[in-house]
């Protein structure tokens, strides 16, 4: 009797913390015709020419851009080549890396957990990750040998500090430091993607030993944060992380084609990551990570970079964050949550036109006065491998490009892109 009492209150508590019914209904993306959103179809006939021009001219070997308005898909087509080499075109399903536009799923799912009353977000993280408790700011290195000094740290890293990339923690091989990069690779810190049997917790363990770049709080530099929430995730949900995004975020979104490790029946929907070779295409490889670890199978759930998706599933994402924090009759957040996600969250750290919030770079009044960028309050970021997305809460209105590149490429279509959805609006 008393395990079937345990049992039932395991179960009851399963239930407090699944995905809750909403009064609102949002239905899912579905396609319309784009008059009836107050987007003019001539207009969007001038982003796919220029999508055409920029394959046709050999300046981006393929992509996929999706635009939606109020909830509808107005804009969605392939262009180009999927993988140059074996002669396959691009598919509107087509699978790719998005990279860092996974941090602000891996943010959504911190706020959910916070949502349940299970931190603060001013808590520090070494209350829930102890290793971070004796935090080091780099004093002197040695370039010889890549040695080093710290000095302890005043404040300890919060969760809002890992969110809005102000803990001071660094990015390993993308480090705007070659300090920290040689730091990070002396200790085998992995950065992002990796196919070896290696655990979140076991990088982060490490990654918390190492020095900051600054007083925490005190300066924004692009950093592994959301990685650690990853971990942060697995320790106060009790769940491997990829399972916890699998349940509470893509499942109840519908967003089938979103994994950190692709099932096998949908390997050959990923996309190749391109270089351009002379005048030629090639397949990307590099001995600093497997290129192909999407269809490699894992265990490393990189936070920060680790997911692959396609524009309908990111758009998906991006909707229910235009619907408050609502899609399908599910309530992810609720809309004052949404409100603080999208609000500035690091003060005056930068200056200009953009602001940053939860894992969101925000448009604020002078980005928005200046054109081109979207009204005040949208909000974007995009990806390492060459993908882009923004939303515009006020005109309720989406943009996705993506496309699977490095090395030097003469690609404009990101601000391009940008740029003339907003100026297709008619209404």
């Amino acid at each position: 009797m008393k395990r079937l009492f345990q049992l039932s209150l395991v179960l009851f508590s399963l239930c407090l913390t699944a995905q809750t019914n909403s009064i609102k209904n949002s239905p899912a993306l579905i396609a319309a015709n784009p008059s009836s959103q107050g987007m003019s179809p001539e207009r969007l006939d001038r982003i796919d020419l220029m999508l055409k021009n920029e394959i046709s001219k050999d300046n981006l070997p393929g992509a996929v851009a999706l635009i939606a308005r109020n909830g509808k898909v107005v804009f969605h087509e392939a262009y180009g080549m999927a993988n140059s080499e074996k002669g396959k075109e691009m598919e509107k399903d087509a699978i790719f890396r998005i990279a860092s536009q996974t941090k602000a799923i891996t943010a959504t799912a911190v706020m959910i957990l916070w949502e349940e009353g299970k931190f603060k977000l001013d808590d520090p993280i070494s209350k829930y990750i102890p290793q971070f408790e004796a935090a080091q700011i780099l004093d002197t290195f040695n370039e010889a040998d890549s040695t080093y000094t710290t000095k302890p740290a005043e404040n300890q890293i919060t969760i809002r500090d890992l969110i809005t990339h102000t803990s001071g923690i660094g990015y390993g091989m993308i480090d705007g430091d070659e300090r920290f990069r040689k730091i990070y690779a002396k200790a085998g810190i992995i950065d992002a993607f990796t196919s070896k049997k290696i655990l979140i917790g076991d990088n982060i363990k490490k990654l918390a030993t190492l020095p900051l770049h600054h007083e925490p709080g005190e300066a924004w530099t692009y950093s592994e944060g959301l990685d650690v929430l990853g971990y942060l995730i697995e320790i106060v949900s009790g769940m491997p992380f990829d399972e916890f995004l699998s349940t509470r975020i893509f499942e109840p979104l519908q967003m089938n084609d979103t994994y950190f490790y692709l099932p096998k029946e949908k390997a050959d929907r990923l996309v190749s990551v391109q270089y351009k070779d002379g005048n030629k295409w090639k397949n990307f490889s590099t001995p600093v990570f497997e290129i192909d670890y999407p269809n490699s199978g894992g265990t490393f759930f990189s936070g920060g970079a680790g997911l692959s998706s396609t524009a309908k599933d990111y758009a998906t994402f991006l909707q229910m964050y235009l619907n408050g924090g609502e899609l399908n009759g599910k309530r992810l957040l609720s809309r004052t949550t949404v409100y603080s996600i999208l609000s500035n969250q690091i003060g005056t750290i930068w200056d200009g036109g953009k602001d940053y919030g939860l894992a969101f770079e925000i448009v604020n009044e002078k980005g928005a006065m200046s054109g081109g960028e979207g009204s005040e309050g949208t909000f974007s970021w995009g990806g390492y491998f060459n993908t882009q997305y923004f939303a515009d809460p006020q005109e309720n209105i989406i943009g996705i490009i993506m496309k699977q590149t490095q090395g030097p490429v003469n690609d404009y279509t990101g601000w391009k892109f940008r740029q003339m959805v907003f100026t297709a609006i008619d209404d």
